[in-house]
């Protein structure tokens, strides 16, 4: 059975994000090659919105799948995720939220997402590998 959680959308990404196009796209507006940097702003504020929406992780089978639009697609062996741990860490990844989980996995593989319902995938990847260590941010374990 297949179960897509999505990404939780923070604010402390999108805010910034829609100042910067707010104010970029009027300066943009008030210079004479408005045109062209319309454009511009305009694609790149879709291709941002596009991440945020396609951002999900999808559960089918012993597998996760990880997708941020087209520019990141990967699949994790669940058998193979060690630990799940609750962080904050601002590093690039596909996730559009900073209340992230850390997933580790495999020899040295690891990655940050962003479930929107954190509690339910950590369950929902519990229940396919028990063994899974959950470290929460106030200490308790999993």
């Amino acid at each position: 059975m297949k179960k897509i959680f999505r990404s939780k959308i923070g604010l402390e990404l999108a805010i910034p994000l829609v100042l910067v196009f707010g104010i970029t796209g009027m300066i943009i507006m008030s210079t004479p090659a408005s045109l062209i940097g319309g454009i511009i702003l305009l694609c790149t504020a879709a291709f941002i919105v596009h991440l945020f929406i396609t951002t999900c992780y999808t559960v089918e089978g012993n597998t996760l799948r990880i997708q941020c639009g087209f520019l990141y697609n990967d699949r994790i062996d669940i058998s193979s995720i060690q630990q799940i741990s609750e962080t904050n860490n601002p590093l690039s990844s596909p996730a559009t939220s900073i209340d992230r989980l850390e997933i580790r996995y495999g020899q040295s593989g690891m990655v940050l997402i962003s479930p929107k319902e954190k509690q339910a995938f950590i369950r929902e990847i519990q229940a396919l590998n028990p063994a899974v260590k959950v470290v929460l941010k106030a200490g308790k374990q999993g």
